[in-house]
């Protein structure tokens, strides 16, 4: 289980940095979506990685919980992420409306019309 957690935190990592290093406004959004992913999955695998394990203590059985902390972080990394999401396509949206190209490259373009960068 740690393993699979492991590699879906390492993959997630890998593509959203892969996706973050492209020229174009979506797919580096993308990349930050998915990096906040990873940061959450790897978030909630700090909890303990226990099936059926309830959240928790009892105080009349000796048994294994996991800890909600983690849980709730997420859970408020998910809504702060989604919101910051939102805002960031906007932000593209404005940009890509109003230059008709969503290039992140400024020296490209400040070459093409001739203008000093």
């Amino acid at each position: 289980m740690e393993f699979l957690v492991a590699s879906a935190v390492g993959l997630l990592t890998a593509a959203g940095i892969y996706l973050i290093l492209r020229k174009r406004t979506f797919p580096v959004i993308l990349g930050t979506s998915l990096l906040s992913y990873a940061v959450n999955v790897f978030l909630f695998a700090t909890g303990r990685l226990v099936v059926d394990a309830p959240p928790i203590l009892n105080k009349y059985a000796d048994v294994t919980y996991t800890d909600p902390v983690p849980q709730a972080l997420v859970l408020t990394a998910i809504v702060i992420s989604f919101g910051m999401t939102a805002v960031v396509v906007m932000i593209a949206l404005g940009a890509y409306l109003s230059a008709k190209d969503d290039k992140i490259d400024m020296d490209e373009r400040a070459e093409l019309s001739g203008e000093d960068a």
